[in-house]
């Protein structure tokens, strides 16, 4: 079903924020309560880069970070997972590193981003994306969030055009957050896009909803499956929180892709550890269905826990996980 280039220096390359999360450390606190926090490396693609060098697949990343400390703090962390971080270059002084910070009210997750166009990431211009670092790779993910400024949008969109030009495996992480967009029309413009490159995209019911929203129409998940196969797409995965997730493929198989139940301290991390685990079983030869077990477990281990890249595990526990959640909980995904 997929054409995945073998013999490549890396195994993926993630596009876009390498920020800092910021959380309480006892997460049933919030903010006005909390006197004591902690930091985090954190922005989805960063994330999914960490799960993947954690299962061993090598790693590189692409993105641009504060030059000062909390930049310096950013791209250690991830060097010294086994990520390369030669592809990461630095904003001028006084430009700084998204944050974001999170706190549990009454049950429900508060992500608070402080972030605008002046920020590290979204200042990653086009000639920063290397044609041989891209051809070095096997897959590439795209974040929808570095699509929504310039110059991050050109450079995105030449990794794209790089990317299918020496046939890597295109995944698009729709990735969608309020607070970098200035309008409905434009989401969906720049989404439509980079979607149509893709042969995997992924995302939640509601991202797909904005992404067709120009299109004016009201899909069903298979529905919207059907429109993405008639572009580039081979994977389609949309997401329904604790109901699990829908994922269908252009060769007609279909899953149901229930959560592992946990008691869950916010609900942030859980599509990045999916991902990563999703596409590590793609990478290294596994079936679509098992490819979805590693994934919503690993989701489980994010959600239940007070940060997102800390969370992230090897593949021994991630499967040692996996087979106690089916041991309990019986099949985790269902094919249809």
């Amino acid at each position: 079903m997929l054409n995945i280039p073998q013999g490549r220096k890396l195994d993926c390359i993630p596009v876009g924020r390498l920020a800092i999360d910021i959380n309480p450390a006892d997460m049933t606190q919030s903010f006005g309560e909390c006197d004591h926090f902690k930091r985090y490396v954190g922005g989805s693609p960063a994330n999914t880069a960490v799960g993947l060098a954690k299962l061993g697949a090598r790693t590189g990343f692409i993105g641009k970070v504060s030059s000062d400390s909390l930049g310096d703090y950013a791209v250690n962390y991830i060097a010294n997972l086994g990520v390369d971080v030669s592809q990461i270059t630095r904003a001028e002084k006084e430009i700084p590193i998204g944050l974001a910070f999170t706190e549990t009210l009454n049950g429900k997750t508060n992500l608070m981003m402080y972030r605008n166009e002046i920020v590290a990431d979204l200042l990653l211009s086009a000639d920063e994306v290397s044609e041989e670092y891209i051809a070095s790779s096997r897959s590439i993910v795209i974040s929808g969030t570095a699509l929504s400024a310039s110059p991050s949008r050109d450079a995105c969109f030449k990794a794209l055009e790089l990317a299918k030009k020496h046939g890597l495996l295109i995944i698009f992480d729709i990735d969608y957050r309020s607070q970098v967009w200035k309008n409905a029309d434009e989401i969906s413009v720049y989404y439509t896009l980079a979607a149509k490159y893709a042969h995997i995209i992924m995302g939640s019911r509601e991202e797909y909803d904005l992404m067709d929203s120009i299109a004016g129409k009201e899909w069903t998940d298979e529905q919207t499956a059907n429109r993405w196969f008639a572009e580039n797409a081979q994977i389609i995965i949309i997401k329904h929180g604790h109901e699990g997730s829908m994922v269908y493929t252009k060769d007609g198989d279909s899953y149901k892709v229930n959560i592992v139940p946990v008691n869950a301290l916010k609900s942030t991390g859980g599509g990045d550890s999916y991902s990563s685990a999703f596409l590590y079983g793609l990478l290294f030869g596994r079936d679509v269905k098992n490819c979805l077990e590693l994934a919503t477990t690993s989701a489980s281990l994010a959600v239940a826990a007070p940060c997102c890249s800390d969370a992230m595990v090897g593949l021994d526990v991630l499967e040692e996980v996996r087979a106690k959640a089916i041991a309990e909980h019986g099949e985790l995904v269902i094919k249809l």
